[in-house]
């Protein structure tokens, strides 16, 4: 995050992004502000970023990624805050890997699982 939210700091927050995933998007969906377009523009013209990848640019497909993170909110909402930063920095990890196992996001084949139930995965993840 930066305190001005212009294109330097839009390269910045891509170049994180794609080097924390396995692979880099196929498709990008943005909102509307014009420094995140430049960023994705100038990324692909760096090489960062493959050219193929498309970009979206609609205010109401983005309303779907941050409706991702209603379960985390009503599982903390439940939990009445947290006392401590590192509590809640541990609680929403989990909820998220969890979330990420469901929706097919994390790699199981390095784990030599595929499919099985929830809390075989869950122990073979915590396990490693």
């Amino acid at each position: 995050m930066s305190t001005r939210r212009d294109a330097a700091a839009a390269k910045a927050f891509f170049r994180k992004a794609i080097r924390s995933q396995q692979r880099p998007p196929q498709t990008i969906t943005l909102d509307g502000y014009a420094a995140s377009h430049r960023a994705v523009r100038e990324l692909k013209a760096d090489g960062c970023l493959p050219t193929e990848t498309k970009l979206r640019s609609s205010k109401y497909l983005k309303n779907l990624i941050e409706q991702d993170h209603r379960g985390v909110k009503q599982r903390i909402a439940v939990m009445l805050g947290f006392k401590q930063f590192r509590n809640a920095a541990i609680t929403v990890a989990g909820i998220e890997l969890m979330h990420r196992i469901r929706k097919g996001q994390f790699g199981l084949r390095r784990l030599g699982i595929q499919g099985g139930a929830a809390s075989r995965i869950w122990n073979a993840i915590l396990g490693v």
